[in-house]
């Protein structure tokens, strides 16, 4: 009778976690049934375990299919990087990991010479992002502005702006590499206005905000667009030299100019 008994809840759990779309349930239901009668636990605090177990695999799987949607093309964790070489931003990231600034739709700028770990930062606290459930989207300015000036063109930037800003965080890397035309810098400040006080920006940089209007072409822009990007923001600055040139000879790359500070 026993053993009938068993039979039949097997497949009653069976059938419960099919159509509750929670397999996972039956993988862990038998073992855990096993330990919580050797523990002497509650039917509370059994279910509480399974449902735990399901809760935390939904969540890992997710992050993962939020991290591969994400576009970052390489991952970089927190756990990978050389705080050693950067210790200035060390708590400032540390407090970021959380995930804080989103909930409040702040920025985060990391702003230092090439190879200094602005880019695997920004990733590092998108995967972050994922993993507290947040959609988060990845891309260089110029391939930013390359998908406005494509939404432009077909009528859709309006929408595509709407889609754009249910994503919790958006990561801007390399702006300052190169320069925009005045069309693609109007794009990349309506980007920026569109999130205001609505959700949050990563954004990395070779340049500090005095070189942003030779970037965008216009001064006025850029300091429009820096406010908003500043108004509710974390800036970081990371410094240093490349750690791609290390033990290779060469201690600092070319420096960086305005055109003003050129002239």
């Amino acid at each position: 009778m026993a053993t009938t008994k068993t039979t039949d809840a097997a497949k009653q759990l069976t059938y419960l976690a099919g159509a509750l779309k929670a397999p996972r349930i039956l993988d862990v239901a038998g073992r855990l049934a096993d330990q919580a009668r050797d523990a002497g636990w509650s039917f509370e605090d059994y279910l509480a375990a399974v449902l735990e177990r399901e809760v935390s695999a939904r969540n890992a799987s997710g992050a993962e299919i939020r991290i591969r949607a994400a576009g970052f093309g390489t991952r970089k964790t927190l756990e990978d990087f050389d705080f050693d070489a950067q210790p200035a931003v060390r708590n400032q990231v540390a407090a970021l990991a959380g995930g804080g600034f989103l909930t409040e739709a702040r920025n985060v700028v990391l702003l230092g010479p090439p190879g200094t770990g602005k880019t695997h930062l920004a990733i590092a606290l998108g995967i972050q992002a994922c993993r507290h459930g947040h959609r988060v989207l990845f891309a260089t300015a110029t391939d930013w502005v390359t998908r406005l000036s494509d939404a432009h063109r077909a009528g859709r930037l309006a929408a595509e702006l709407a889609k754009l800003r249910r994503y919790g965080l958006i990561i801007i890397d390399e702006v300052g590499y190169l320069p925009f035309e005045q069309d693609a810098a109007n794009l990349f400040f309506q980007l920026v206005s569109s999130r205001y006080e609505h959700a949050s920006l990563v954004l990395t940089s070779n340049l500090p905000f005095s070189g942003w209007g030779g970037v965008f072409g216009d001064q006025v822009v850029a300091a429009a667009m820096i406010d908003r990007i500043v108004h509710h923001a974390d800036v970081l600055t990371v410094k240093g030299s490349s750690y791609r040139l290390r033990n290779r000879g060469i201690d600092t790359l070319p420096s960086i100019k305005t055109q003003a500070e050129a002239n």
